[in-house]
């Protein structure tokens, strides 16, 4: 019987919420709202998986700034929301929350969400959820090495791994939504030998349902890691 993979960190780039707004004629912030849901019915879909740890979840990267004003004032207010709003799942699903990325442009009210979420759903096992927000592959490694310069270490690929903002290991599987197939500048020193797949369904209307597929194609896929 052939060995079946073990999927234990997840990781997705949510795309699509501007397009399903408007194929519907709506403004792109319904999208973002319809997103924020299926980020819930996901979440709650991995913590009752038995062998699912980590779900890394593309939220806001570092290039994101450049949309217009006001969608990105609606995006960090529907943040704050969301956090304060999902406080009960957490704790019912048993789910940690964690950030990877720059913080620091943040307003000082999201920050202070942000920070109690993660104090109140420390110590929960089930699952860690992180988003990562304000977030580049680039930005980060380059993070990473100044924290390894500044500590007078040797650079080498166990010190910077080390630095990195996530600290949650390589990914085993990327998935990106809406039909785009590439990276977009998301854990690049993660994902050195992880399974991708790519879906034209964009983010408000990917199922867990359809994840559940796309982990038993993971499944079967023979994993080499530059062997054989």
């Amino acid at each position: 019987m052939d060995k079946i993979n073990i999927l234990r960190h997840l990781a997705i780039i949510m795309d699509g919420n501007g397009r399903w707004a408007k194929i519907r004629g709506k403004v792109r912030t319904e999208g973002h709202k319809v997103g924020a849901e299926t980020v819930r019915d996901i979440t709650t879909y991995c913590a009752k998986q038995e062998t699912i740890e980590t779900l890394t979840l593309y939220a806001f990267s570092t290039e994101n700034w450049k949309r217009p004003k006001m969608e990105v004032n609606f995006l960090m207010r529907l943040l704050d929301n969301y956090l304060r709003n999902e406080l009960s799942t957490y704790m019912e699903l048993d789910t940690r929350f964690e950030t990877i990325g720059d913080l620091s442009p943040f307003s000082n009210s999201l920050k202070q969400t942000i920070s109690e979420t993660k104090e109140l759903t420390k110590n929960n096992k089930s699952l860690v959820q992180v988003l990562a927000l304000n977030y580049g592959s680039r930005d980060e490694i380059v993070r990473a090495a100044n924290r390894v310069i500044a500590k007078d270490q040797e650079l080498t690929e166990e010190s910077l791994t080390a630095s990195l903002d996530s600290s949650y290991g390589d990914i085993d599987l990327i998935v990106r939504t809406s039909g785009e197939q590439r990276l977009s500048n998301f854990l690049l020193w993660q994902l050195s030998y992880s399974e991708i797949f790519f879906t034209d369904t964009l983010w408000p209307d990917f199922t867990a349902s359809e994840l559940e597929e796309i982990i038993e194609n993971f499944q079967q896929r023979n994993r080499k890691y530059g062997g054989i």
